[in-house]
């Protein structure tokens, strides 16, 4: 009745979802075993036998497993017609197919009986599994799937049900006996239910009674399988299989001269997958004195520029040296470890496909390369990039094939399928590249792969096939192979303790420590005795031609109207159409630009053009001009210009740029050099929203499949490397993060190490020294973090992930794999070079800045509210730069919000230059960086007269007249050495570089050029020896000033508007810092200052920015509510606009679309005070719920959808009318209004700020005259070492503990308006002030910042300690602390009816604390102290807010 079986096969199915009838997907059976057994469980039959290996053998992994070897199976095995004749026999008397898990064992047998019969006769049986659903429920452990029990293996479902585990023998017939042992087992214990089984009720009391006890095992012996094929193997090998001696000699002198080159190398570009950086592998490669070395990356070619580059440098630095001195030339082998999988578009199977290394032999073959590599990331992506034979057979052309490693298509075969199927894979690569493929073999001492060696060696020389002996290497020294397993730790996000290993509680490793850069001895002993396997390394190396990925700059094509074409252009590739294209359109600029074109303009424009064609780039100029004019049309805000490019004047005409060079003396050689030819390079700003229309307009003009973003590679800095290092090996968070703050900001390991301590003193601050000095002693320890630090030292510089370059855009002439490798992200639907910035203009491509511009939608944003409020059409090109409130704005140093201007130096330092003119303003924006800060000083001082304007040579004041005599730009620079020195443009350029780089060769050159030409036009030498010690001196500090004169231009864009329309340009910053709360209380901040009320949101004024309403009052956003999504407010603002204000929150919820504002939406708008101007309930009564539970609110948004259900279906009479559908408004519920701290804390809830007030408001005064730090002071403790800080705040959350020896600790978070901080208070600080410590209890706190404790056994100090000194409500603080009150009265200001106030005010404030008086005279700086003696006050806030009222001067103590 019951047929228990059970099968060993050859291995797994490519496809789990196969049918039977797709024989070649499903493995072969080697061995079954079943066990028939009646209906109460007693054994009719057991059958157990080999199953003899006809046409197939039994691959090594799945003889690891089963232990049945191919040689085994043939000695014992059954022909599989026999078997299957006594399996069709057995199954004639069977009603259930039973097993564990035997939906694999039916599908196998299924696939034989297809083979032999044709048909499947196991189809028509149920089935009964002992791995199910139930079983798991049953044993209940935990790791399955979506939060489920896992299912069970035999073995603990053994263990569940008798106690005893059962050891998976992976014999068919132990296995059997065990599944049949569990299975009657369930039986008898009614797991199965009766309809399962096809029974009546009363048939599990029968089956009981048959079994009364638990059932035990039948007491099989089985065969050891395992030890059975080790024995024949043992006969079957000959006594010696080694060489012999003479054989050994013969082999070494074979190879003796032979090259060995490394042809299978990972670098840090295989990410997370190797620690081999360019450099190392180079340098490694010339150590051995090998001749080549190949780079073949995991499906990727992102480091194939780096490499050839790297390699050719090697060469170059060779050729530099004595030829006795000299190390071989190396050639540089491209290469890729393809991903080959069936189908690259298939992505419903997760197949990773064989790795096969390709090898490129010349250009052609890197291009093809570069294809597939493309199409892998392009079309072939689902886990890993993935291509296809399809594809290789497509771009096999000029390229090597190695059959790879374990995971290659041929070993992996032998090993998991068979021979045959291996020899297929061989023929196909040998088909498709002949003489090309060569078949690889590597021995990192490991058991798969001797056992897959000894198959490749036979189909090799079968085949003929050449022998290709490699390594396949992950890191350059055998010691780097700890540092290797730690970053594949990092990249599996495991820790090193995890043993290495398939499946659950295993991690991914390397097997041993071989798979390190071996020398040519190393790898020539390692296969003596396949010498010919060396040899071919030679023969590869004379296949391939080395080339150079580095080429000139291609455009893409750009039309020109056919009247400017040229048929010769055509013909010779000349660029004069576009030359003359060009000249039209820049003169034709220059006239709307200019008007009367000057002969000075005139001769610019020439020197420009005629420079630009020497480059040879017109197209490059055509190319900007197009893309920014259909911004404009398109409504895109375009910066003035950035950079150098602003030097231009046909950039100026052309409309790429908005700044005028002949005005502001900005220099074109400084953009583009007129003595040699020289890429230009044009950074484009864009508002941040109109970038991504210009970029689809780009993408709509040349073709999605020639525009490209740039990738970026992120690497592992010093500090990160110590913490994910920490992580891999366990150590404590605490001490990781101790290690890497040890490391000073943006250091590097190489610079700290191997170091003498003189250049570290010298290139490090003190604190930054000590913290150094205690990195080293770790590394030289012997525990946990010592093995951290060092293991990090190697780490440091890995790659970590790739990203997108935040503006680089590449646009190429034709499709863009033709030119550079490609590859996909996630946050970009445009391709990504593998190329990094750094290499992508020397690869040939025309890479271009689209930079988004925050300020420039600032700008936007502020014009747009001006033109809604007060319908004036502002055009900021057109701002005047004379105008004096916005540089009275300037003057005052209220330039928070003003691009470039906004830091607390740069306004103190306006305050005092008190800017009048704009070169002012450009100068400053030069000047205030570090280093030139150190002249400011002067430079405010010379514009107001107090120091004097010299020039060294009275010829100098043409160029530094603007900036009083101090040179400020390289500009000037320039300027200067064409005047006085007759330098060239292109020389004057020189200078300015090698100035600004300190490029001391070049300066020894150029310097008596500087001398001799100043002499020659009258000038002493011993002043042109100073101008020149000077500008050496700060010429590297000197600005670009293009680049300060947009900037500066933009600024003043935003200080105009700031000073002309405050509420709307405030409104406009707001929103721009929308998502960063922290910015938008610091800008509330700044709208107090200004008298401008901000506003909560409110439905009837709010829209999804800040707004600006009819008071000039600012609104808050609606979109800065959480929960308030687009949609939300669209249907919010668009009702109101339609319909005019909403008048009850009824009038609300029966007009807006309901599906795009949800409960959500109405909930967080209540909170935040959206419907607080409606007037009918306070922001509680939405909330109360009445007797059926549910809220107010939900009752409004119930009401205005059946409201608008009605109005929808509109009902109508018989009579043809519509019917009013009344449906009552729900009653609003009387209950009491929230308290102003419920308010509040809700308010921040969805807002993330306090809004309508802060709980701290009322405490203002207090906190002004008794605290000396704000809460933020916590966040650098170190800073305050040693000093007593007192703050107060309101607490937003506070933990009472228990610690483990049973004392009290606490756990609080105090809030001010600057930050929040969490503090910890133990012993008996903590019995001291825990009753203080409550949910919004407003408190005031001295507290000691200590020095750290001292760890003994390091000599290290811990982080800074808190002790708690003083604490107490805010509320008593004022009673605590005020000692007196002096008033400060100006003797201007001593009128007779204010004296009166004054006095009226004080004795309604009668008490006991002194009252003293202070009279001054500000001309001539006299003041008396009185002393009051009858008169004394009681001070308290509401004295002195009363006294701030009448705007009292006062001083407390």
């Amino acid at each position: 009745m019951y047929l228990i079986f059970d099968t060993e096969t050859t291995g797994l199915p490519k496809r789990w979802d196969a049918p039977v009838s797709d024989t070649d997907n499903w493995p072969r059976c080697v061995q079954i075993a079943w066990q028939l057994h009646d209906e109460v469980g007693g054994l009719i039959e057991q059958y157990d036998t080999l199953v003899r290996p006809d046409g197939f053998n039994i691959p090594y992994d799945s003889e690891q497993i089963h232990g049945i070897s191919t040689d085994l199976a043939l000695s014992e095995g059954k022909p599989l017609s026999e078997v299957l004749e006594a399996f069709v026999e057995t199954l004639e008397r069977t009603r259930f197919l039973v097993g564990q898990n035997v939906g694999f064992d039916i599908n196998v047998m299924g696939a034989e009986f297809y083979r032999v019969l044709g048909r499947n006769p196991l189809e028509e049986f149920p089935v009964l599994d002992t791995c199910t659903e139930e079983t798991a429920e049953l044993c209940r452990l935990p790791g399955g799937r979506g939060g489920k029990f896992k299912l069970p293996t035999l073995t603990e479902l053994h263990q569940h049900l008798f106690g005893e585990p059962f050891e998976e023998a992976h014999n068919a017939s132990a296995d059997v006996e065990a599944t049949t042992r569990c299975f009657l087992e369930l039986i008898r214990r009614r797991s199965f239910k009766p309809e399962e089984l096809q029974v009546t009720p009363d048939y599990f009391e029968k089956f009981r009674k048959a079994n009364p006890e638990p059932i035990s095992l039948l007491g099989l012996k089985h065969q050891n399988l395992k030890k059975a094929s080790e024995v024949l193997a043992a006969q079957k090998s000959e006594p010696d299989s080694g060489l012999s001696r003479t054989e050994i000699e013969e082999n070494k002198k074979a190879v003796e001269g032979a090259v060995f080159a490394h042809l299978h190398n990972h670098t840090q570009f295989s990410v997370l997958q190797s620690t081999i950086k360019m450099r190392d592998l180079v340098a490694a490669t010339a150590a051995h004195g090998m001749p080549a070395v190949a780079m073949t990356d995991h499906a990727n070619m992102m480091g194939a520029f780096h490499f050839v580059k790297e390699v050719n440098a090697f060469n170059k630095s060779q050729e530099a040296l004595p030829e006795e001195e000299r190390k071989p030339a190396i050639t540089p082998i491209v290469g890729c470890e393809f991903f080959v999988c069936e189908d690259r578009n298939n992505k419903s199977v997760k197949d990773y496909g064989y790795q096969i290394v390709m090898l490129a032999k010349n250009k052609n073959g890197y291009h093809n390369l570069a294809k597939m590599s493309s199409i892998a990331y392009t079309e072939g992506f689902y886990y890993v990039p993935r291509i296809d034979r399809e594809v290789v057979a497509r771009y096999k052309e000029d390229i090597i094939v190695l059959t790879g490693n374990l995971y290659g298509e041929v070993p992996s075969k032998i090993l998991n399928q068979g021979e045959k199927q291996a020899e297929e894979a061989l023929l196909w690569w040998k088909e498709h590249f002949g003489d090309d493929l060569y078949v690889e073999l590597m021995r990192h001492g490991q058991e798969d792969e001797d056992r897959a060696n000894q198959s490749l060696v036979a189909l090799a020389k079968k085949h003929e096939v050449s022998l290709l002996a490699t390594n396949n290497t992950y890191y350059c020294d055998k010691e780097d192979a700890e540092a290797h397993d730690i970053l594949l730790c990092v990249k599996e996000g495991e820790k090193q303790a995890t043993p290495i290993g398939r499946g659950r509680g295993y991690r991914f490793g390397l097997p041993n420590q071989e798979y390190y850069f071996k020398s040519g001895e190393e790898m020539k002993t390692l296969f003596r005795d396949l010498p010919e396997s060396i040899l071919s390394i030679q023969e590869i190396i004379d296949k391939v031609t080395p080339f150079d990925l580095a080429r000139d700059v291609l455009l893409p094509k750009f039309e020109i109207p056919d009247a400017f074409k040229v048929a010769e252009d055509a013909e010779d590739g000349g660029k004069r159409g576009e030359n003359a294209y060009l000249r039209h359109l820049s003169y034709k600029g220059a006239e709307e630009r200019y008007g009367e074109l000057t002969k000075e303009i005139r001769e610019r424009l020439d020197f420009e053009l005629a420079t630009i064609e020497n480059s040879g780039y017109p197209g490059y100029f055509l190319i900007v001009e197009d893309f920014i004019r259909e911004a404009r049309n398109m409504g895109v805000s375009v910066g003035p210009g950035r950079g150098s490019a602003a030097g231009s004047v046909v950039a100026y005409c052309l409309g790429i740029t908005n700044i005028d060079p002949l005005e502001y003396d900005l220099l074109f050689e400084r953009f583009l050099n007129p003595d040699r030819v020289s890429m230009p390079d044009i950074d484009i700003d864009f508002d941040d929203e109109g970038r991504s229309k210009v970029m689809d307009y780009v993408i709509g003009k040349y073709g999605a499949n020639q525009v490209a973003q740039i990738i970026t590679y992120g690497t592992m800095a010093a500090k990160s490397s110590v913490r994910d290092t920490a992580r891999v090996l366990d150590l404590p968070l605490g001490d990781a993060d101790r290690i890497a703050k040890l490391i000073p900001n943006m250091a590097k390991f190489g610079k700290i190490f191997d170091k003498p301590e003189a250049e570290l003193k010298k290139k490090f601050r003190s604190d930054d020294f000590e913290k150094i000095n205690q990195l080293l002693g770790i590394s030289e320890g012997d525990d946990l973090e010592a093995r951290t630090v060092n293991m990090a030292r190697v780490l440091e510089g890995s790659l970590r992930n790739t990203g997108i370059h935040a503006c680089g855009v590449i646009i190429t002439p034709d499709d863009i794999t033709n030119f550079v490798p490609v590859a996909t992200a996630k946050d970009s639907e445009l391709y990504v070079t593998q190329f990094d910035n750094s290499v992508v203009e020397s690869a040939g491509l025309l890479k271009m800045d689209f930079l988004g511009l925050k300020t420039l939608t600032l700008i936007k944003d502020t014009v747009e509210i001006v033109k809604a409020r007060q319908g004036v059409e502002l055009v900021p090109d057109e701002f005047p730069l004379d105008d004096k409130e916005t540089y009275e704005l300037f003057q005052r140093g209220e330039t928070v919000g003003i691009f470039q201007y906004e830091s607390p130096g740069m306004q103190k330092y306006l305050k005092e230059l008190k800017p009048t003119v704009f070169a002012d303003l450009i100068a400053m924006n030069a000047l205030y960086r570090p280093g030139p800060m150190e002249y400011i000083p002067s430079f405010v001082a010379r514009k107001h007269g107090k120091e004097e304007i010299t020039y060294d040579l009275p010829e100098m004041e043409e160029f530094l007249r603007d900036t009083y005599g101090i040179t400020v730009y390289q500009e000037q620079v320039m300027l200067l050495s064409q005047k006085l020195a007759g330098f060239t443009k292109g020389e004057a350029d020189v200078l300015r570089k090698a100035m600004g780089k300190k490029i001391f060769a070049l300066l020894q050159k150029l310097k008596p050029k500087f001398l001799d030409g100043g002499e020659e036009r009258g000038h002493p030498r011993e002043v042109l020896e100073k101008i020149w010690k000077d500008w050496e001196a700060f010429a590297s500090y000197a600005f670009n000033k293009s680049h300060s004169t947009c900037y500066a231009y933009i600024a003043y864009q935003t200080a105009y508007l700031k000073a002309h329309y405050p509420a709307e340009y405030m409104a406009a910053v707001l929103s721009n810092n929308m998502n960063d709360i922290k910015q938008v209380t610091f800008f509330m901040e700044e709208c107090r200052r200004m008298g401008l009320d901000v506003l909560g949101p409110d439905v009837n004024e709010s829209y999804y920015k800040f707004a600006v309403n009819r008071d000039n009052q600012i609104r808050f956003g609606m979109g800065a509510i959480k929960g308030v999504g687009h949609a939300a407010v669209k249907t919010i603002v668009r009702n109101r606009k339609e319909d005019g204000p909403y008048t009850s929150i009824f009038d609300l919820a029966k007009r807006i679309d309901l599906r795009a504002a949800n409960k959500k939406a109405f909930e967080n708008l209540a909170l935040a005070g959206g419907f607080d101007s409606l007037e009918e309930a306070h922001r509680a009564q939405y909330f109360h719920a009445g007797p059926d539970g549910i809220s107010f609110l939900e009752k409004v948004i119930r009401f205005g959808a059946r409201f608008q259900e009605s109005e929808n279906s509109a009902q109508v009479s018989l009579f043809g009318a519509a019917s009013e559908v009344q449906i009552e408004e729900p009653q609003i519920p009387p209950c009491e209004e929230w308290g102003t701290l419920e308010t509040l804390k809700r308010e921040k809830e969805v807002v993330g700020i306090y809004i309508s007030g802060h709980p701290l408001d009322d405490f203002k005064t207090e906190i002004k005259a008794f605290c000396n730090a704000d809460i933020n002071a916590f966040q650098n403790q170190e800073a305050y070492l040693n000093r007593e800080l007192s703050v107060a705040g309101v607490i937003t959350d506070v933990q009472h503990r228990i610690s483990k020896n049973g004392k009290g600790w606490a756990a609080f978070t105090l809030e001010d308006y600057t930050d929040s901080f969490e503090f910890r208070i133990f012993g008996e600080e903590y019995l001291k002030f825990r009753h203080f410590l409550t949910i919004n209890a407003f408190l005031y706190l001295k507290v000691f910042v200590r020095e750290g404790w001292t760890n003994k056994e390091t000599g290290q100090k811990g982080d800074p300690r808190l002790q708690f000194n003083q604490c107490m409500l805010l509320q008593d603080v004022m009673e605590s602390f005020a000692r007196k009150l002096t008033i400060q009265l100006d003797i201007e200001q001593l009128h007779e009816n204010r004296i009166q106030q004054l006095k009226d005010t004080l004795r309604s404030f009668k008490g006991k604390h002194p009252l003293n008086f202070v009279v001054y005279e500000m001309q001539e700086a006299i003041k008396v102290n009185l002393t009051s003696r009858k008169q004394k006050v009681h001070i308290s806030s509401e004295l002195l807010h009363q006294l701030q009222d009448q705007e009292v001067h006062y001083k407390l103590n």
